[in-house]
């Protein structure tokens, strides 16, 4: 079992920046891929960033891509989404996920989801 909690959400303006954080635990993620998926109110569930856990190719959302960046911090098993130039739209919970597989943009291929953190824009 993967446990995953989210953090680091909240209320900013637009243009603005926050860092979201993903504490991992209960299984070496070496060889697991993570991803960031965010939900809006009334909208299905969105991939945004991707990336293997031992490192290599990330992947993103053409919405997000040079505004968002994917990493991971092996000493604190932690993965982070930095997201900057915020805009309205980036409103959603945003939820980390991983699998032991690939990185992919398909939601259903993760295995285990964090609760979620709230990121809200203002314009």
């Amino acid at each position: 079992q993967v446990q995953l909690v989210e953090s680091g959400g909240g209320l900013v303006q637009a243009g603005g920046s926050l860092r979201l954080s993903c504490a991992c635990s209960g299984r070496t993620l070496s060889s697991y891929a993570m991803g960031w998926f965010r939900q809006a109110p009334g909208k299905e569930r969105e991939f945004v960033a991707a990336m293997p856990w031992s490192g290599g190719s990330t992947v993103y959302a053409d919405s997000v891509k040079g505004r968002f960046t994917i990493s991971r911090d092996n000493a604190k098993n932690t993965m982070y989404l930095q997201l900057n130039s915020l805009k309205p739209e980036d409103t959603a919970v945003y939820y980390c996920a991983a699998n032991r597989y690939q990185a992919t943009r398909l939601a259903g291929n993760y295995n285990y989801w964090g609760q979620g953190t709230q990121v809200t824009v203002s314009s």
